[in-house]
């Protein structure tokens, strides 16, 4: 049975990656030009916003996954105008990084933060690692620096998956909107055309569903290997 204190830490958590997440891209494509996101409240990190467009994939979907499974399951989306993506194909592919960068950005974050806390004595150098446990205390598994180790450590862990999730090149996924800055400027239209069809979206859930595990796995503790330098772990 899912503990029920875990399970909303993974919700909680999940929520906010998910919100930074959308709202990067939101403030991207307002950067670059478009303002539907800016219009729409998603320039925040206020996830009420992000829960109202998309209630299933923020709230139901992963409340009934964590529930049952302990894991959140779901996702959100950032509206943006395709006619001003087809006109500057280069921002609309900026927009599609910034999702994944800030993921990258609160993954770095929460690296330094376990640095800072080795270093005031807070935490301890784990003897296993996993998704929930990146880093320990050596005190009461109750206390309140026990509860900052398990919530960094999910913290660090859920937005390292959702930036290798995310920088996977095939669509629906934001690492295919990024192609475009890799591509000849006669080979975007095209390119769009076949990034919309609904059977490659298909098709690359697909895929990724089945590889993300072993794509994530040695990048996870490659990124591990920086916060504890020397110290073998997988």
């Amino acid at each position: 049975m899912t503990d029920p204190i875990q399970a909303i830490a993974y919700y909680a958590v999940f929520v906010l990656a998910v919100t930074v997440h959308e709202a990067a891209h939101a403030w991207a494509a307002l950067i670059g030009g478009d303002p539907t996101a800016y219009r729409g409240g998603q320039v925040s990190i206020d996830p009420i916003p992000h829960m109202k467009r998309e209630p299933f994939g923020m709230v139901v979907l992963p409340i009934l996954s964590v529930a049952m499974s302990g894991w959140p399951f779901g996702y959100a989306s950032a509206p943006y105008n395709p006619a001003w993506a087809e006109r500057y194909p280069q921002r609309a592919a900026w927009m599609a990084l910034a999702g994944p960068g800030a993921n990258l950005a609160m993954v770095i974050a929460a690296g330094l933060l376990v640095r800072i806390g080795l270093a005031l004595g807070h935490f301890e150098t784990p003897n296993s690692i996993s998704f929930d446990q990146i880093t320990v205390t050596a005190g009461d598994p109750s206390s309140l620096a026990a509860g900052a180790a398990f919530l960094l450590s999910i913290f660090f862990s859920m937005n390292l998956l959702l930036f290798v999730l995310n920088m996977i090149p095939l669509p629906p996924l934001d690492g295919s909107g990024a192609i475009p800055l890799l591509l000849p400027e006669g080979w975007l239209a095209g390119y769009r055309r076949i990034v919309q069809q609904p059977m490659f979206s298909i098709i690359g859930i697909v895929i990724v569903w089945n590889v993300i595990g072993e794509l994530f796995r040695p990048l996870f503790f490659a990124a591990i290997g920086l916060i504890y330098p020397g110290v073998p772990y997988g």
